[in-house]
């Protein structure tokens, strides 16, 4: 018979071992993780310009640096604080690293059209170097960028002043051997690379190929594959344009590489598919080699079936095992070796089914919501209305929604979990849903590569938001 002194040993044991379990749950995304704020960034919104939305936000490979691009054409990056990095426990707080205009206004003269300097799309390379690269797009034109430091200067040529005028080659009577002296740290962003001119459509992926050589740009009906030292040619991939444009049943709304096999791809389409395609089989992936589809319950068809089917952004897990996609509705996960159905499927804002009328009057109904893989790819993240925006725990199968509001902006402070209410009877922190305000969206968010630290967009604000520990 066990002593009580043995039998409390083996208690205080246990729950020494859970409470640990625990811990290491919550910080691998496996446990309900406590959300709290860290930090926006921003202009007040009395003070928004349309050139100040944020249209894409992403890390890079560690999480240190993080970029966002806007409707003017800028791209902004911050830098991981690098106290807040390591302090115990770690802080995920950023500071402004650099700021570059990356895309001008342009016009398209023989199609007598506008091309917008809002940046669509922003992918990070892996770093090499001491400098760091990533590519931005707009519509039409792809650039890559070279973000570097410098903090030393050359001082004491020959043939130049220190201003940089030439000098007269007369007046040089004595050789001087130039010296380094320490400067001002500053960071210097120049454009290496523009790849122009092979997009009839508008641009609405990129995705950097695991080979880090190449990657792929996506329009609405062709895919290009390009070379990273190559600016004027590419291969065209996949095309989808029928000959004849009356015959035309679907788009290509977002396309990215596999993670890890450098000749897998997948790309979605405004029919509801996703399609995977295998550049070893042939040169031209029109013959998909996978076709990922959910049969549609015909209980559920209604005049807006075919707008809230179309999937609006698609990502590969960091195993490259599986994918989500996001529809009007809902984010589904699907395993990449079973093409009949996802194998999880999470409502987003299920509320709104009831409002697609009034949503689809104010083009609402059209938005395109982005998704993201937390690092373990144990959690999802989207966005919704009302600057909403939902986590789902796949592990535990529970889902929050929270808010991205200035009115929480003290560091350490918790979110807490929002309720929509459709019925007539509101709880005290429940909001109805047609108290929802449709025109504050989250259409874009980052989950950091190894930690819960998320970045979310907020019309013109970006907002920080990292795990309680």
């Amino acid at each position: 018979m066990k002593s009580p002194s043995n039998i409390m040993r083996q208690s205080s044991l246990t729950k020494l071992g859970s409470m640990i379990n625990t811990a290491v749950n919550k910080r691998a995304g496996n446990g309900d993780i406590q959300w709290c704020f860290s930090q926006v960034k921003g202009t007040l919104e009395d003070d928004v310009t349309e050139a100040d939305i944020i249209s894409c936000v992403e890390f890079n490979h560690d999480g240190d640096l993080l970029a966002t691009g806007d409707k003017g054409g800028r791209v902004v990056i911050f830098q991981r604080d690098p106290i807040s990095k390591n302090s115990i426990p770690r802080r995920g707080e950023y500071n402004v690293y650099s700021t570059f205009q990356s895309h001008e206004p342009e016009f398209d003269y023989l199609k007598s059209l506008e091309i917008e300097e809002k940046i669509n799309k922003i992918r990070w390379l892996k770093r090499k170097n001491p400098a760091h690269f990533l590519l931005s797009t707009n519509d039409k034109t792809i650039k890559l960028w070279k973000v570097s430091e410098r903090d030393k200067r050359v001082e004491g040529y020959n043939t130049k002043e220190e201003n940089g005028t030439i000098r007269d080659p007369a007046c040089i009577t004595a050789l001087r051997v130039p010296t380094i002296k320490p400067m001002e740290l500053m960071v210097e962003a120049s454009p290496r690379r523009i790849f122009a001119n092979a997009h009839t459509y508008h641009i609405n992926s990129i995705s950097v190929n695991s080979d880090q050589e190449t990657y792929l740009s996506a329009d609405d009906l062709r895919i290009n594959l390009w070379h990273l030292e190559i600016t004027d040619q590419s291969f065209n991939i996949v095309d989808i344009k029928p000959t004849n444009m009356e015959e035309l049943t679907e788009v290509i709304t977002a396309a990215e590489f596999h993670p890890a096999e450098c000749n897998v791809l997948v790309y979605s389409s405004s029919k509801g598919t996703i399609r995977l395609c295998d550049m070893r089989s042939a040169a031209l992936c029109d013959q998909h080699s996978k076709l990922f589809e959910e049969p549609e319950d015909p209980t559920n068809r209604s005049f807006f079936s075919e707008i809230i089917s179309s999937i609006s952004d698609v990502k590969l897990s960091n195993s490259g095992r599986y994918m989500i996609s996001r529809d009007y509705l809902s984010v589904k996960v699907w395993d990449l070796q079973m093409e009949t159905k996802p194998i999880e499927c999470y409502p987003v804002h299920e509320y709104l089914r009831s409002k697609l009328c009034s949503l689809y009057e104010n083009d609402c109904i059209f938005d395109k919501f982005e998704c993201c893989w937390s690092g373990t790819d144990s959690a999802i993240m989207t966005g919704s209305y009302n600057n909403f925006f939902r986590v789902f725990d796949r592990t535990t199968k529970r889902d929050l929604t929270l808010e991205a509001a200035r009115d929480i902006a003290k560091p350490k402070t918790l979110l807490k979990p929002r309720k929509v209410c459709t019925g007539g009877k509101r709880k005290k922190d429940e909001i109805s849903v047609d108290c929802l305000d449709f025109n504050k969206k989250i259409l874009h968010t980052a989950w950091h590569p190894s930690e819960n630290v998320v970045a979310v967009a907020a019309t013109n604000n970006l907002f920080l938001f990292q795990d309680k520990l």
